[in-house]
């Protein structure tokens, strides 16, 4: 009897001891923030991950510790608003090749945080348009870094009244009695049936033109309006894409990518490639 007590508490100690365990492991918010380099053929850029966005944190270190992200190229370039990678099918691509459609088989639910903003050197993720997804849900593996610009308090303003509608235009998106829109929409898509899709936008934007004068305008934080004015960023995106993380070390290398030349389609000219990803202290 005695034996079956002590093998019980064992038993009981042993499992507390491998729960806490593999909740440390994979509660990083325990350890404080991971940092990550990316290490490009244009310099290398560090990266803090936010503890706040979990899903994104851990879904970013999953890919790196698979060298998900090794010989990707920063596809997508626009100099004074950021710099776009993590497409797996940019490793091989040839030259001119449109990218921008690839990534794993799902996407990651939305994190977006009050007090998390687009600030220069903020790290976000990618994801299909407001009418293809509701939800904000980000994709598996394209993200993109915030290079952007300063912005005085009068053209803060003006981004102001563009996060409010955008955000307006979400909420209609949202309602059910206006799913039928976007069912109408995905089949124009499919169809490649470019006024059709425009008319989808108009019924939208329509709605959020009459109801704009209703609505309280978005207002930008303390916080926010100090780094848009000094440091810089990209506004418009707040409240709508999740931020993940920042850049700590390497802004001056996000400047020298975003400079490069482009074609139509803001890939860069010359490949820009992200040699690899690790986690570093």
């Amino acid at each position: 009897m005695k034996n079956k007590k002590l093998f019980t508490r064992f038993s009981f100690v042993f499992a507390v001891f491998i729960l806490f365990v593999s909740f440390k492991t994979n509660n990083s918010s325990l350890l404080g923030n991971i940092n990550v380099l990316i290490k490009t053929n244009y310099g290398d850029i560090k990266i803090k991950l936010y503890n706040e966005t979990p899903l994104h944190r851990d879904n970013f270190l999953k890919l790196v510790r698979t060298h998900y992200f090794d010989s990707l190229l920063f596809h997508r370039v626009i100099q004074k608003f950021m710099i776009q990678g993590g497409d797996p099918d940019s490793k091989n691509a040839l030259p001119g090749e449109v990218l921008g459609e690839g990534g794993p088989k799902y996407t990651v639910p939305a994190e977006i945080v009050p007090g998390i903003f687009h600030k220069k050197g903020a790290l976000a993720a990618a994801r299909e348009s407001d009418l293809d997804n509701p939800t904000k849900a980000s994709n598996g593996s394209q993200f993109y870094i915030v290079q952007g610009k300063t912005y005085t308090d009068s053209l803060l303003q003006i981004q102001a009244l563009k996060i409010t509608k955008r955000t307006l235009f979400n909420y209609f998106v949202g309602l059910s009695e206006n799913q039928h829109y976007l069912a109408d929409y995905k089949r124009y898509s499919k169809e490649e049936k470019a006024d059709s899709i425009k008319y989808i936008n108009d019924i939208f934007d329509a709605k959020v033109e009459k109801e704009i004068p209703n609505v309280a305008k978005y207002k930008f934080t303390p916080e926010q309006l100090k780094a848009y004015t000094t440091i810089g960023g990209t506004p418009m995106l707040d409240n709508t894409y999740t931020v993940f993380g920042e850049v700590y070390e390497g802004l001056d290398i996000v400047d020298k990518i975003a400079e490069q030349k482009t074609d139509k389609n803001a890939r860069p000219i010359e490949d820009i490639r992200i040699i690899s990803v690790s986690i570093i202290p």
